[in-house]
């Protein structure tokens, strides 16, 4: 029996770990490593990818592992288009546009549209199947493993093209879904959420960090924000053109009010509330890093993004007490459905649920003694 510690690429954010399941004692050492985390369908353990932690592996397993190399996962390859192709995906960005489709859709449908042309540019588009559809979406899985999200991208941008730029009837191209997963979103509890969004030292690091987490936003809101959405005279932060192309208000902290008027005067932002080095709007990249440095430091879940502390906001609403309509509004969620999630998180809880059990023997007690059971 031996561990494997699988050498992460310069770009690897997680160093992968196999440890056979009758090295209990091995698998210790690892779980008392502070950003370890186990992926059941992998079954391999890992730790945040540092030289630090690289070094503590080998010294912990020594003489007990072996390193691999990191598999490297198949990646859909740049195509260039013929002709007909750079056509047809014109014609797919126009009718984009013209449906006041988002930038983000319409390079996404950009993106996926791309490599179907090419797929298929021996081919009349308009007489493939719906057989050739699910063939070809079989070939990105089992290739590419493309994941479920990717899939639905790539169905939704193939639909449109068919139905919307070639007026193919809708039924017809009734292509096969992956199954959806019934996961709970990524929470973290008040303390942690406290430890990540007070570890920033820079203010605007931090302010940023208050902000998505007390006003509930996705990461594309904040960057988003104007200095003139915040409405501290009425208390709630206006949200532009939100997912969906829908506008909507939220609730403005007292404290993070404090917070957002200590940044305005030590950066003085002028259009937009949180601006690069040049006065630009904010980059999604750069809030990943502040998050993702305050993450570590904190030592909560590794797996946590900065759309975490959204998911924290409104468990810890609910948590609360608040009406779930409300939760709905301030989250700016079409269906209620979306907004019920946030039960299942709450209901599993030690703390809000006392087991039928309990209440049983408290009320009965059979003649049994606790301390014999």
């Amino acid at each position: 029996m031996e561990i494997v510690i699988y050498k992460p690429r310069s770009n690897s954010g997680r160093i992968k770990v196999y440890i056979p399941y009758e090295m209990r004692s091995e698998r210790e050492l690892l779980k008392a490593m502070q950003s370890r985390h186990y992926h059941k369908v992998q079954k391999l353990w890992s730790v945040t990818n540092t030289d630090s932690n690289y070094k503590t592996l080998k010294e912990i397993f020594v003489g007990k592992y072996i390193i691999k190399d990191e598999e490297r996962k198949a990646v859909i390859p740049k195509v260039q288009l013929c002709l007909t192709g750079v056509s047809e995906l014109f014609n797919t960005e126009q009718k984009l546009i013209l449906k006041g489709y988002s930038e983000n859709t319409v390079n996404s449908y950009r993106s996926e549209l791309t490599y179907f042309f090419k797929y298929f540019e021996s081919f009349d588009l308009r007489v493939v199947t719906k057989e050739q559809i699910e063939s070809y979406i079989f070939h990105l899985i089992t290739k590419y493993n493309i994941g479920e999200s990717k899939q639905n991208i790539t169905i939704n941008a193939i639909k449109f093209y068919y139905e919307s730029v070639l007026g193919m009837p809708r039924e017809y191209y009734n292509i096969q879904r992956p199954k959806k997963a019934d996961s709970l979103p990524n929470t973290l509890s008040a303390e942690e959420v406290y430890k990540v969004i007070n570890s920033p030292k820079n203010l605007k690091h931090k302010a940023i960090l208050y902000t998505i987490y007390a006003a509930g936003l996705r990461v594309s809101e904040i960057i988003n924000l104007r200095v003139k959405d915040i409405h501290s005279d009425d208390g709630y932060i206006f949200i532009k053109g939100a997912k969906g192309k829908k506008d909507r208000k939220t609730v403005l902290s007292d404290t993070l009010l404090v917070l957002l008027r200590r940044y305005y005067v030590s950066f003085k932002p002028s259009y937009w509330l949180f601006e690069g080095q040049s006065g630009e709007q904010y980059s999604l990249r750069s809030i990943s890093v502040i998050y993702r440095r305050a993450q570590e430091e904190a030592g909560v879940n590794p797996w946590s993004t900065p759309h975490t502390l959204r998911h924290s906001f409104a468990t810890h609403l609910l948590e609360n007490g608040e009406n779930l309509r409300n939760i709905q509004v301030l989250l700016g969620h079409e269906s209620s459905k979306t907004t019920e999630i946030y039960t299942h998180v709450v209901g599993v809880n030690k703390n809000k649920i006392m087991n039928p059990l309990d209440i049983m023997m408290n009320k009965y007690k059979f003649g049994v003694d606790k301390n014999d059971i």
